[in-house]
């Protein structure tokens, strides 16, 4: 897919933090955004956006929870804006707290956004694209879908289960012979509105685990993921790679160590935030709270591991033909040493 530019691509938590920010790049690719969450104003907000970026936002409010409420949209937006070429996965919700505090239902409320969400649109993303033989799912996924971390075991569980759900599809696709591309996008500790509206029962505001960066930098992977779904994953961020490599090499001592900073690492010295809550009702109904957090002097707008993760092909064809020339050097001086 070499442009976005007039394809229809559909974003789910268009409404807030990453999908906004996705939301906003597509608008600059021209491409046109079937925007969906639960939060009307938000929502307009980001259909605002999308067009004063070049390209077109429609608004379909749906909870992704919800099969019927998915597919009704796609079936809108089929109808509305026209055939769609690009799923993008990424709304979701949590609880910061630890797992005995948290209650069966907001386990369960948890599991069907962040989990079942993703199911549901990437079901519904495939009966559209079988028929035609042609599209692109993405799936925002997370540093945490390898390596769980606590205050945060239903959302950890979530992502985990993600990860084993699109490896899952993607095999079929292969089995069957689809062109159609399913590619997963592990993100980092990313400053979104998350830690003002994620129901949390910590004694202190709840924080992104340092370093952190911009939505816009998941927004770009997002997207250029989007139109390079050949790769079956992308990583973004240095804390992401190198996560997941402790997590392969030593992931007992990873446990200790985030059993002794975990907690602390996730939290300010301040008050959390009172009155506000996502997971059951839309924090954005009436108040928009765009893609960034509250976190902007802390975080990093540029990703240069982003770009090794996209480059990697071109970077290891020209570190092998170094080698391989550096080896040869070597050789031909070896023997006119041996003369």
């Amino acid at each position: 897919m070499a442009s976005l530019r007039g394809r229809v691509v559909v974003v789910t938590g268009a409404s807030g933090g990453v999908g906004r920010a996705v939301a906003r790049e597509l608008g600059h690719r021209g491409a046109l955004v079937a925007l969906i969450a639960r939060g009307a104003t938000g929502l307009g907000a980001a259909a605002v956006d999308v067009g004063a970026a070049g390209g077109s936002g429609q608004v379909f409010e749906a909870d992704v929870a919800d099969y019927d409420q998915v597919q009704h949209a796609a079936e809108r937006i089929e109808a509305e804006v026209g055939p769609i070429s690009v799923w993008i996965n990424v709304a979701f919700s949590s609880v910061f707290a630890k797992f005995d505090d948290i209650s069966p239902d907001e386990f369960s409320r948890t599991t069907a956004v962040t989990y079942l969400g993703y199911v549901w649109g990437t079901k519904t993303a495939l009966d559209f694209m079988r028929p035609r033989n042609a599209g692109v799912i993405v799936q925002a996924g997370s540093a945490l879908s390898q390596r769980g971390i606590p205050l945060q075991s239903a959302y950890c569980g979530a992502k985990h289960a993600i990860k084993g759900f699109t490896e899952s599809v993607r095999t079929e696709l292969l089995a069957d012979r689809s062109p159609i591309h399913i590619t997963l996008v592990q993100l980092p500790a990313l400053n979104t509105p998350q830690f003002e509206w994620v129901l949390s029962k910590l004694r202190r505001h709840p924080q992104p685990v340092p370093p952190i960066y911009q939505p816009e930098v998941a927004a770009r992977a997002i997207v250029y993921a989007a139109e390079h779904p050949e790769r079956k994953e992308y990583w973004v961020g240095v804390s992401t790679a190198a996560t997941l490599l402790a997590q392969r090499l030593a992931p007992a001592l990873v446990d200790r160590y985030l059993a002794r900073t975990g907690m602390r690492a996730q939290q300010t010295d301040e008050k959390p935030p009172t009155g506000v809550s996502n997971l059951w009702e839309p924090a954005d109904e009436s108040e928009d709270y765009g893609a960034r957090g509250t976190f902007d002097r802390r975080s990093h707008s540029h990703s240069p591991q982003l770009w090794l993760s996209q480059h990697r092909r071109p970077i290891l064809l020209t570190l092998a033909g170094t080698t391989a020339a550096a080896a040869a050097v070597t050789i031909t001086a070896a023997r006119h040493l041996n003369r």
